[in-house]
């Protein structure tokens, strides 16, 4: 099992890396990742994610702490602008921010369903447009990971939404990925299965049994599972790896549905 202490070596040495929703969770998970892989990480969240930027600086690493709407194209636009002046220009992108909101179909809101839209599946458009447009003006090879979700080909109840977001975002990342190769640019995507959060079993006791009940190594994932196939993603270890979905899910998805 990977944890903050497994060795990572210096495999991303140099490199300086955004990762957004990085307050918290997971993103502050594979942010921290980042940092003992040798990267330097601005971290990205509506509000300056300092908690993160602390564990960052103590990995012996650059931090920078920004905020914004990932979800809207100016605030994106500025918070590009502002990590390129303040921490350095962006090797690698890691798409992380989104909601996980329920939802069923005959209840929605238009607004539910455009929330959802617009901070999983837009944010991922915007934020790979600015980072890309930046690469391109200097020349520069980069990589871009997003998080996608297991849900994308898998729907839970009530998850419509959250669903049809994430697969947009796998198709999305394929499309990138064909478009933007001829720059230098490799564009992946990272599908997890449950994450572990503090009080999970408790909160959601029905879905995380199920899990349990299916997995073949017998446990949800942790933060670091996730980081980790960033990491490889993002690295030279997947210099020829574009266009493709990872799923990182402890194997629930190669088990039988009955």
């Amino acid at each position: 099992m990977a944890t903050e202490n497994t060795p990572l070596g210096q495999i991303l040495k140099g490199k300086n890396v955004l990762v957004t929703g990085a307050g918290g969770g997971m993103g502050a998970g594979i942010a921290r990742r980042f940092a003992l892989a040798g990267a330097n990480v601005a971290v990205c969240d509506l509000k300056p994610a300092d908690a993160t930027l602390e564990t960052i600086i103590k990995a012996g690493v650059r931090g920078y702490a920004a905020a914004a709407d990932v979800s809207d194209a100016a605030s994106v636009t500025a918070l590009f602008d502002d990590v390129t002046v303040n921490f350095g220009l962006i090797d690698i992108l890691i798409n992380n921010a989104g909601i996980y909101p329920n939802a069923e179909i005959l209840t929605m809101t238009p607004e539910q369903w455009d929330q959802t839209i617009d901070i999983d599946l837009k944010s991922v458009f915007l934020c790979t447009q600015a980072a890309a447009r930046k690469l391109v003006e200097t020349g520069k090879a980069g990589a871009i990971v997003n998080i996608g979700s297991i849900d994308a080909t898998n729907p839970l109840y009530a998850h419509s939404h959250y669903s049809a977001a994430k697969a947009g975002v796998i198709a999305f990342t394929r499309a990138a990925a064909q478009e933007l190769g001829k720059y230098n640019i490799r564009v992946n995507s990272v599908s997890p299965g449950l994450i572990n959060r503090p009080g999970l079993a408790e909160a959601w006791p029905d879905g995380y049994n199920r899990f349990m009940a299916r997995t073949p190594i017998g446990r949800v994932g942790e933060p670091e599972d996730i980081a980790d196939a960033c990491i490889y993603l993002a690295s030279d270890a997947a210099r020829w790896v574009t266009g493709t979905n990872l799923i990182v899910d402890g194997g629930v998805q190669a088990c039988p549905m009955f």
